[in-house]
């Protein structure tokens, strides 16, 4: 594993700090760090994939049209 030197706000620290003292789910600010640049990752590639669906030309439905869908059967 490669060793970094980060510079944090204030802000952040005192997050980093808490959810390391407070929650109990993390030993370690660097273990956070990586559990967020995992989730991070994760994101990325699940919004690669919905850009190439997007894109593909599957689906004749505009986003807002699919949108107004979703709404509607969530009501139901």
């Amino acid at each position: 594993m490669s060793r970094q030197s980060i510079t944090l706000t204030d802000k952040n620290e005192a997050w980093l700090r808490y959810q390391v003292e407070e929650t109990g789910e993390y030993n370690t600010k660097s273990e956070l760090i990586n559990d967020l640049v995992r989730q991070a990752r994760r994101i990325e590639e699940i919004n690669k994939k919905l850009e190439a669906s997007e894109n593909s030309g599957l689906i004749e439905q505009s986003p807002e049209d699919m949108l107004k869908e979703f709404k509607y059967r969530i009501k139901r």
